[in-house]
C-alpha cells in the first residue's frame, strides 16, 4: 500500500480487554494502513498507553479527527493525532553555554532531528553569529531580578508568535517562573548537568566534585515549577576519577548532556513520549 498521508496517533486511558483491538478495527475500518505500532501496559496505575503510526488516504485530517473524537470517547481516552511530513515548530533558549545548542543546530541542519527551529533565545549576545550562520532569527533578552516578568512576557509573545509546540531549555541557566512554567507545561524540556535527582539546583559539577561520585550524568526532564523535579525523558553517566578536577567533570559532561538532549527532542518531536503521572512512557 503507497500513501501521502501518514499519521501518528498516541493515546492513553484507564487499561480494559480488547483496546489494541478496538483501535487496529478503528483504523482497519478507515483503510488505515498501521506501518509501527507500540503499547504499555502500566500494572501500577491501571492505564494503558499507545503509539501507532499509520497510512491513510481515505479521509481528511480534519474528518479523521472528528471520527477519533468519537472512538475515544466511549473509551475516556486522551489522544492526539499529528501528520508526519510536518516537522515539530521549536524555539531554543540558551544562555552562555553552547554546547547543546551547537549540538541541535548541526543535528537540525543534517536532517537527524525531525524539527523547525524558529528562533533562538537567549539572555546573552554569545551566540547570535551561530544564529546567523544557520540563517535562524536571534532575540537577545536580558533577565534581572527587577525585569524578568517583562523579560518572560517577551520571551512567550516569541514563542506564541513562531507557533512553537516545543521550546528547548539548551543550558538557558535560569530558573523560569511558575506563571511561564505552566503556560508551557509538556512542552519544554530542561537538560540538566546531573543525574537526577542527584545533584539538582545550582553548580551540579561542584557538587559532584564534592561528594567524589565515580559517575557523572545529564538529565533531560520536562520542565515544571518545581526545580528539576519534572518528569524525566532520558539519562546517561560518564566515568569520573579521583583525579578529576570540576573543570575536567564540567567538559567530560558537555558531550554527555548534549547526547542526552538531542535524544530527548528527537523521540519528543517523533511523538514517542507519553506523560504517565510524574513519570514518562517512551516508545523509542
Amino acid at each position: 500500500m503507497t500513501s501521502n498521508s501518514s499519521y501518528i496517533l498516541t493515546l492513553s486511558c484507564a487499561d480494559r480487554v480488547g483496546l489494541v483491538h478496538a483501535v487496529s478495527g478503528f483504523l482497519a475500518e478507515r483503510s488505515g494502513n498501521i506501518e509501527e505500532a507500540a503499547q504499555y501496559n502500566d500494572k501500577d496505575t491501571g492505564l494503558f498507553f499507545m503509539r501507532v503510526q499509520f497510512a491513510c488516504d481515505s479521509l481528511e485530517g480534519a474528518a479523521l479527527k472528528a471520527d477519533l473524537a468519537e472512538f475515544a470517547a466511549a473509551f475516556d481516552m486522551r489522544w492526539s493525532l499529528h501528520t508526519t511530513s510536518e516537522s515539530m515548530k521549536a524555539v531554543i533558549m540558551v544562555s552562555k553555554e553552547g554546547h547543546c545548542l551547537n549540538d541541535l543546530l548541526f543535528r537540525w541542519k543534517s536532517g537527524l532531528l525531525p524539527v523547525d527551529i524558529r528562533a533562538i533565545i537567549s539572555n546573552h549576545r554569545d551566540f547570535y553569529q551561530l544564529a546567523a550562520s544557520y540563517n535562524i532569527p536571534f532575540h537577545h533578552i536580558p533577565v534581572t531580578a527587577a525585569t524578568k516578568a517583562q523579560a518572560e512576557a517577551k520571551q512567550f509573545e516569541i514563542i506564541q508568535a513562531e507557533g512553537a509546540e516545543l521550546v528547548v531549555l539548551a543550558r538557558y541557566m535560569q530558573v523560569l517562573s511558575d506563571d511561564l512554567c505552566k503556560k508551557l507545561s509538556g512542552r519544554a524540556i530542561n537538560i540538566h548537568h546531573s543525574f537526577l535527582p542527584s545533584f539538582k539546583g545550582a553548580k551540579p559539577y561542584y557538587q559532584a566534585h564534592d561528594r567524589g561520585v565515580k559517575l557523572i550524568g545529564a538529565t533531560a526532564h520536562y520542565v515544571t515549577a518545581d526545580l528539576d523535579e519534572g518528569p524525566i525523558i532520558e539519562q546517561d553517566v560518564a566515568r569520573a576519577s579521583h583525579s578529576d578536577t570540576v573543570e575536567d567533570l564540567t567538559a567530560r559532561g558537555r558531550d554527555t548532556e548534549s547526547q542526552v538532549l538531542a535524544r530527548a527532542v528527537k523521540w519528543h518531536s517523533e511523538h514517542r513520549v507519553l506523560m504517565n503521572g510524574h513519570k514518562t512512557v517512551i516508545f523509542k
